[in-house]
């Protein structure tokens, strides 16, 4: 229970990817974090691209960055959405200026790309939005797992062990 005490964003909207949301919830839970999962109606269940269910707890407009010690942006195709969203990417903003970790994985790089909190930042991401993540300023690796500071990357389901591993391992260094 090495996360006793953390609390984590995990957002949500239509079409998420089902593995990339859920697995890093139940591998933080499982080290004993708190993760609330948020998105854009409180209480409305959004379904996965493969027809997981997620209920959202808290709206976007109920979080406050300064609450939490870090966040999980699934991939699918979510992120597309999730990036329209003024609230995320004041999260996202917040989040990353307090260097608190950030999880993406697959697509999610949109909404860090939309934040704006790219630039020199090393990252992965499904080979798909690479040209997006370059053209934000990233530096794009091809690697199952890219952690550059506070932010975790991964490209895509068969890499979900080695993100979640590290995505913990940055949640725990920040009680350092």
């Amino acid at each position: 229970m090495r996360l006793t005490g953390k609390k984590v964003i995990a957002l949500v909207d239509d079409e998420f990817e089902d593995l990339e949301l859920w697995y890093p919830i139940y591998r933080v839970r499982e080290e004993g974090a708190e993760v609330h999962l948020v998105g854009p109606t409180k209480g409305k269940k959004y379904i996965g691209k493969y027809g997981v269910p997620a209920e959202v707890e808290y709206s976007f407009e109920e979080v406050h960055a300064n609450q939490y010690d870090g966040i999980l942006v699934p991939g699918g195709w979510a992120p597309d959405k999730l990036r329209r969203y003024d609230k995320v990417l004041q999260l996202v903003k917040e989040l990353n200026a307090a260097k608190k970790p950030i999880g993406q994985i697959c697509h999610a790089g949109w909404v860090l790309i939309s934040a704006g909190i790219l630039k020199g930042v090393t990252v992965t991401s499904t080979p798909g939005i690479r040209d997006d993540m370059t053209n934000a300023g990233a530096i794009w690796k091809d690697e199952p797992v890219v952690v550059d500071g506070h932010i975790i990357s991964a490209r895509r389901p068969p890499d979900l062990p080695p993100y979640g591993k590290a995505f913990v391992d940055a949640l725990i260094s920040t009680s350092k």
